[in-house]
């Protein structure tokens, strides 16, 4: 049986060292609930903020009022700054952010229920990728948190290969 994504996301941070911090809206804390399933993720996890209302992203995760007002909470800007808050706030090496529209309502049509953006931060730049999930609210914040966890997973093996 293949090793679970958390396992293995786990097992990369623990073996060199790194933090991680996550900071969710859509997901609700699940992506923290994931990493936290893993023994021992104490060790390179350091925390996870749920940042649902604009007010909570400003505060807890430095988003700027500017940014939500010319981009909005869906938005490629605020997941990168979701991230890269958070993982200064707590002093982490990676941060990572989820925000999107879970549904089954709240999209537009240049945002379509299920639009997600997933943010990623680390010492060494800030990138972000778009999704757009198709199924209902728990399966597409369950998609969420996976793609997440992919997209650690992706860092890590760029950093393996690089050294």
């Amino acid at each position: 049986m293949a090793e679970k994504l958390e396992t293995t996301i786990g097992r990369l941070l623990h073996e060199r060292s790194l933090k991680l911090a996550v900071a969710e809206s859509c997901s609700g804390g699940l992506l923290a609930d994931h990493i936290t399933d893993v023994p021992g993720s104490s060790d390179y996890f350091v925390g996870g903020v749920v940042a649902y209302a604009y007010e909570a992203k400003v505060a807890l995760v430095h988003v700027s009022w500017d940014t939500l007002r010319l981009h909005g909470a869906v938005s490629r800007e605020t997941a990168v700054e979701m991230a890269r808050g958070v993982r200064t706030t707590m002093g982490a090496d990676i941060g990572v952010s989820i925000t999107g529209i879970a549904g089954p309502a709240g999209g537009l049509p240049e945002k379509p229920v299920g639009t997600t953006w997933i943010g990623f931060s680390a010492r060494d730049g800030d990138w972000a990728r778009k999704f757009v999930w198709k199924g209902n609210r728990r399966s597409n914040k369950e998609a969420s948190a996976q793609a997440a966890m992919q997209f650690i997973l992706d860092y890590l093996d760029k950093k393996l290969e690089n050294g």
